[in-house]
């Protein structure tokens, strides 16, 4: 079982980016965290990295309802979602499978929504 859902784009970073954000939100997903890796590798280690960018995506009803189920899901939230720089031209994109990252938990009402968002995120990629 692969952990992420993924797709190559024929698009700069920037507009993979940009992409990524209305494929989300057009599933109900807002981005409430982002961590720009290559500013981060450069400012505490200064080492030059791709860029590579982490959105912590939210589909506020359904973490809402997961919360409900298992009150500590929390630190397995928001559900990341890399933009990263292949070359000029190309960016990869890949979303965590909810289904994979839920496995250590046995909750199967969980997991039933962790099928629910995976068919989501599943969307939001197929869009790009």
């Amino acid at each position: 079982m692969s952990y992420v859902f993924s797709k190559t784009l024929a698009l700069p970073f920037d507009e993979a980016v940009a992409r990524t954000r209305e494929a989300l939100a057009a599933e109900g997903f807002g981005v409430i965290t982002e961590i720009d890796v290559q500013q981060t590798l450069k400012n505490k280690l200064g080492v030059d990295f791709r860029p590579y960018l982490i959105l912590g995506a939210c589909n506020p009803a359904l973490a809402h309802e997961a919360l409900k189920l298992e009150a500590n899901v929390g630190a397995m939230l928001p559900c990341n979602v890399v933009v990263q720089a292949s070359d000029d031209s190309r960016t990869d994109v890949s979303a965590i499978d909810p289904v994979a990252s839920m496995q250590a938990i046995d909750n199967p009402a969980l997991k039933a929504k962790a099928s629910a968002v995976a068919e989501k995120l599943q969307a939001a990629i197929g869009r790009l």
